[in-house]
């Protein structure tokens, strides 16, 4: 047995009931496994709870909620011989250990350290014990007094400056910042217009086929406007059509790497329209039931045993033609990555989602990792690729054709596509001319954010953890500054005055180079190569001048002034100017507090009611700021809409609250 049987009193504490049910059925009698319910101590919430005159020492308290679960963590501890802590494998998990310890005060302790609850994984946890890593330790610590310091220092300047009720984290305003900066970009765009002009061609009696025009007299053509496209499409009605080039070779796509929570965060948002934070929700549920492996990791590594046992289904299940001769291994291009742990995957790849004993969530998610973990080991797809060339006089066209000619990996994930198959061409053939196809365009802007690409975007620029993605984006839709579009994040007014304010007196703190070089250095802290002290002071020494000058030099009347009207004041003449309060945009006078008229702003999208047909449709929100669409005419028309109408009659299944 891998375990010691001369003392029979063991204690195991983990963070959830679920994991403590899973992990009780590979441990023998000997063994009491508990759950602590997450954290058992933090910071206290009602003061900083941080001395910045002493080295920044914390002051822990038992969490809310948490008198019954340390009693009982405290109790069980001395009635054992020995505690084995089994919390998760990462940062956040040894400081949970830490703190546990702390609490309990058990005098023989032992840690454990397992990315998979399967009975092989816990036997080799089990049997290789460790002390606690106090450097993993001491960086959690680093990021928690960090992020207290900011948060509980910048909340009361934004309460006096903006608007109560205001909070501000040091890594979720950065992303708010990412988010505002786009949404001003897209405002800044001005639409190109662009003409693109394809012809219907044809040889003999053979099907027709499309090719795009890409050159004139040997340079990219660009077509501004109407009139040129005209003036070409008139050209190319008198040419004649030849084929000058056909290019046929092979083209092989490759597969995905085994998923990390970055890649599975965003693959589930784009596929199964999860956000960040259900994804995580039901990839902790999955790891809990031992069916996946841990999922809060940045490594693309899969260990030997899993390449062997994904290797030998493939062979099985699809044939050696779909095995590589060697394992496909891939190495992460993430900054900053974990390389120790393993990407996400589950944990027996002959257990398919419709065999399990789960919600739906469950098996849509864990079908998603199952495939992605199996479809990374196989060979590549190969396509044949035709590249015709066909020149008009001085004009070029060009066309690709493609035809599968082994499916490879996507025999697992599906999405081969179609052939785009050509028909058979060679060099100096004469084409029929069957119509040209002009086409009017214009550029657009660079799209506003996802769940995906924000997440994408935090990963790229080095800011947060696997661990930290979701909160993030939970956070910053939580405290309004970022709304939802359907699936775009849209900046709201007091998230852009907020990043604006912050842009303005701590830019450090939201600086994206800043902001990685933090993540470095709490990484160094991990590794021992830095303390955490000196980390902490280097950042809040510079921060607590530029909140001094902060509350000194911001004005509220101007922070929160959105932007002037041509509209002047009943009252006194004075001009009208868009103002930002406790429940969003109002119309106030500029001579306030001299003159103290207000009126409602109400935002239009300059169509009529699709309802009664009298009233404007008018941008509404709910108490979680959710936006939905009204009649301005409420109370006497109920006509509501989850979605900007486009004509008149549409309107959403589900209406709306109004009011």
């Amino acid at each position: 047995m891998w375990y010691d049987r001369r003392e029979m009193n063991k204690l195991v504490v983990v963070e959830s009931p679920t994991k403590a049910r899973t992990l009780g059925k590979f441990l023998g009698e000997e063994f009491k496994v508990v759950s602590s319910m997450g954290h058992v101590r933090d910071l206290p919430k009602s003061e900083l709870g941080v001395d910045v005159e002493h080295d920044f020492q914390p002051h822990y308290l038992i969490a809310k909620g948490k008198k019954k679960t340390t009693t009982m963590l405290k109790k069980a501890a001395r009635e054992a011989d020995l505690l084995f802590l089994a919390t998760d494998p990462d940062r956040e998990g040894e400081a949970i250990a830490w703190h546990i310890l702390e609490v309990t005060k058990a005098p023989k302790a032992q840690r454990v350290v397992f990315h998979e609850i399967t009975e092989e994984a816990i036997a080799e946890a089990f049997a290789h014990p460790r002390e606690l890593d106090l450097k993993l330790v001491d960086s959690q610590q680093a990021r928690r007094i960090l992020d207290r310091l900011v948060g509980y220092q910048l909340s009361p300047l934004l309460w006096r400056k903006v608007r109560a009720g205001l909070s501000a984290g040091r890594v979720q305003s950065v992303a708010v910042r990412l988010i505002v900066e786009r949404e001003r970009e897209r405002e800044a765009f001005k639409p190109q217009e662009y003409w693109e002009i394809e012809a219907r061609l044809q040889k003999g009696e053979q099907q027709t086929f499309t090719a795009k025009l890409v050159e004139k007299g040997g340079k990219k053509i660009t077509l501004g406007g109407k009139e040129e496209a005209d003036q070409v499409v008139a050209e190319l009605k008198e040419a004649d059509y030849e084929v000058v080039k056909v290019e046929k070779k092979e083209r092989r796509r490759y597969p995905y790497p085994p998923f990390t929570t970055s890649t599975l965060q965003q693959a589930a948002v784009n596929v199964l329209g999860f956000s960040a934070a259900r994804t995580m929700r039901v990839a902790q549920n999955l790891y809990e039931a031992g069916l996946i492996t841990y999922h809060r990791t940045d490594s693309v590594t899969l260990s030997e045993k899993a390449l062997k046992e994904i290797r030998g289904f493939i062979r099985k299940e699809y044939g050696s033609s779909y095995l590589p001769e060697i394992a496909n291994r891939y190495k992460t291009r993430v900054r900053l990555a974990q390389e120790a742990h393993e990407a996400i995957r589950p944990t027996k790849v002959e257990l398919r989602a419709e065999s399990l004993e789960a919600g739906g969530d469950e098996k849509k998610l864990y079908e998603l990792i199952w495939r992605q973990a199996v479809a990374c080991q196989v060979v590549p797809a190969v396509y044949e690729q035709v590249n015709v060339e066909i020149k008009a006089d001085g004009y070029l066209f060009k066309v690709v054709g493609s035809k599968l000619l082994f499916d490879g990996f996507t025999r697992v994930t599906g999405g081969a596509g179609e052939d785009k198959g050509l028909p058979e061409q060679k060099v100096g053939d004469k084409l029929s001319l069957v119509e040209l196809l002009p086409s009017q365009h214009f550029t657009e802007p660079p799209p506003r954010y996802t769940e995906a690409t924000l997440v994408k975007a935090l990963e790229e620029e080095g800011i947060g953890r696997p661990s930290t993605y979701a909160p993030i984006i939970s956070t910053i839709q939580g405290r309004g500054y970022v709304s939802k579009e359907g699936n775009q994040l849209r900046p709201e007014d007091v998230g852009i005055v907020v990043s604006d304010l912050l842009v303005a007196y701590f830019p450090k703190v939201v600086d994206l180079s800043f902001t990685a070089r933090m993540e470095e250095e709490l990484d160094e802290i991990a590794k021992g190569e830095r303390q955490w002290v000196p980390v902490v002071a280097e950042f809040y020494e510079p921060f607590a001048k530029d909140l001094e000058k902060a509350q000194q030099n911001i004005d509220k009347s101007s922070v929160t002034t959105l932007e002037e009207t041509a509209e002047s004041c009943p009252e006194c003449g004075k001009p009208l100017v868009v103002k930002l309060g406790k429940y969003g945009r109002f119309y106030s006078c500029s001579g306030f507090p001299e003159c103290k008229f207000t009126k409602p702003f109400i935002e239009t999208i300059g169509m009529k009611c699709p309802g009664c047909g009298e009233g404007e449709v008018i941008v509404k929100r709910t108490r979680r700021g959710k936006i939905f669409y009204g009649c301005s005419r409420y109370p006497k028309c109920q006509w509501a809409s989850w979605r900007k109408p486009e004509k008149e009659g549409e309107e959403d299944e589900k209406e709306p609250p109004q009011g």
